[in-house]
């Protein structure tokens, strides 16, 4: 079962490149986020918020910030829902190549009688 919610927090370009800058780094804050990413620290912290509550990221208080990192767990969950949707898809698009190619025979066959 694929969780729509989850989905649509990966979806979003700035909250992947920031799961792969929490990835790297072990962690960060929206500060040292921020400074890799070309949105202001607030957009960040929001971004931060729906990785949250998809459970994609964890947070712990670090003094007047707030330090994230990744619940490989959740991670492992999205890898795999990616992996059984690419699987569906892939024998979908299987038994839509030996349509066509069924049709292109019976189309060659007829041309050649």
């Amino acid at each position: 079962m694929v969780d729509d919610d989850l989905w649509s927090a990966i979806g979003d370009p700035t909250r992947r490149r920031m799961l792969d800058l929490l990835l790297v780094d072990g962690g960060g804050t929206a500060t040292t986020l921020s400074e890799h990413l070309p949105v202001t620290r607030q957009a960040v912290a929001k971004h931060l918020g729906v990785l949250d509550r998809v459970g994609l990221v964890h947070v712990t208080p670090a003094g007047r910030e707030r330090r994230y990192r990744v619940d490989d767990a959740q991670l492992a969950r999205a890898v795999a829902q990616l992996s059984t949707v690419g699987a569906t898809w892939d024998a979908r698009l299987q038994r839509i190549k030996r349509i066509a190619e069924a049709i292109q025979r019976s189309k060659d066959s007829s041309e050649t009688s």
